[in-house]
């Protein structure tokens, strides 16, 4: 519990007011400043992901002044959209952010391949914080380069793993001290194992859920990993263009372990077309005394099974919500989780991090982190399935190397 502690400690506003969010984030003096928002996105490669363009409207002591698309069309439509002036459009993102030199930028298209381009960009135009969407970028040499100008800077970077900002982690967290859900023997998440199981899905959808297992976890120290084409082993021959713009991948199967430096260890598996629907899409944390699970993106996001999972029962075990006031009681503040999955309070909390000068609660590490998890299962397979350490050696896409 020790790293976790530590997150909620030194992050004592955004998690001190969660049970307030969804009715005021924070309170706002007359001296409060106001910030300038510089929204990036490219219609028809990627657009404005999950609705990061708009999500500015509703964050106090936020305007937006500014949007580049590199798509014409498309920029008219933002500018509309965005109740934005004809001089406020750029098709240029480079001279929005020379001209504009807005506080903060939101890198809102869903495909990454530009994430770093445009992030390194807001960073050398002086933002002062950046909420970016996931994928964070593709590569770990994109990821060192985008961390280093960061920190050169001091610019805040949030990354939208909304799941991050839910108030009930603070109850699992609870769970697991207390010893309520016994000893943790391992955590198991999956993806939506759709029609892009696999390798796309690790990116797309497992980003999500690596994000979170190492929440729970800690760092990761190993990983072994294979990947399988309908039941084969990859070879070079399977390595592919991905969709989504997502650089090489290979494989609709694959299977890791992780090892993280609590002594727990994770398991993350996708299989295209699993026949699970989305119920699979999350994580659970088995225990011996319980099982907590956790769905990704739910409005019911996490829920406590009693009981050893390995010994029968008769009488089933019922699924028990939990809240952030505790495990099966009515949610205080439901609107809090509709602000967190409209990405509102990461926003606000940006914002926090910016004036507290602290890390934001999804920051650019945590999601290198998650991009070194993705890396270390193609560069696992890469070396037949041997247990890779952290950090990675290789920095590019380890399938390029793949002979």
């Amino acid at each position: 519990m020790q790293r976790r502690q530590f997150t909620f400690g030194s992050l004592g506003l955004a998690w001190g007011l969660s049970v307030n969010w969804g009715m005021q984030a924070w309170a706002v003096d007359g001296n409060s400043k106001n910030y300038r928002v510089g929204v990036i996105g490219h219609t028809g490669r990627g657009n404005y992901g999950h609705g990061l363009d708009t999500i500015w409207f509703d964050v106090d002591r936020t305007e937006i002044v500014a949007v580049a698309d590199a798509n014409a069309d498309g920029l008219q439509r933002e500018l509309a959209k965005l109740k934005l002036a004809e001089d406020a459009g750029y098709v240029n993102y480079h001279e929005m952010l020379k001209t504009v030199q807005p506080e903060i930028v939101a890198v809102c298209p869903r495909q990454p391949d530009q994430h770093h381009a445009m992030i390194m960009a807001a960073i050398e135009a002086g933002a002062k914080g950046i909420y970016v969407e996931k994928p964070f970028v593709r590569t770990l040499r994109e990821a060192d380069e985008v961390l280093a100008a960061a920190e050169h800077r001091n610019v805040k970077i949030a990354v939208a793993h909304r799941n991050r900002y839910r108030s009930e982690l603070q109850t699992i967290d609870q769970i697991i001290s207390t010893g309520e859900l016994g000893k943790l023997l391992e955590i198991r998440g999956r993806g939506k194992c759709d029609r892009r199981g696999g390798a796309e899905d690790l990116w797309v959808l497992g980003s999500h859920v690596l994000n979170l297992m190492a929440y729970f976890g800690g760092k990761p120290k190993s990983c072994s990993a294979v990947l399988l084409q309908d039941g084969q082993l990859v070879t070079k021959q399977d390595v592919l263009e991905g969709p989504e713009a997502l650089g090489l991948i290979a494989g609709n199967e694959l299977h890791a372990r992780y090892l993280f430096d609590t002594g727990v260890v994770g398991y993350f598996e996708s299989i295209a077309n699993g026949e699970i629907g989305s119920h699979g899409f999350g994580l659970q944390l088995i225990g011996s005394k319980g099982v907590i699970e956790l769905r990704c993106d739910e409005t019911d996001f996490a829920h406590l099974v009693p009981g050893n999972l390995f010994e029968p029962s008769q009488a089933g075990r019922p699924w028990l919500n939990i809240r952030s006031t505790g495990v099966d009681r009515t949610e205080p503040n439901p609107e809090h989780v509709t602000r967190v999955q409209h990405h509102q309070v990461p926003c606000e909390d940006l914002i926090a991090a910016i004036e507290e000068d602290r890390e934001p609660l999804c920051s650019a590490k945590e999601a290198a982190q998650t991009i070194e998890m993705i890396s270390a299962v193609f560069e696992s397979h890469r070396q037949n399935g041997r247990s890779i350490a952290f950090p990675l050696e290789v920095r590019e896409n380890p399938l390029t190397l793949l002979d």
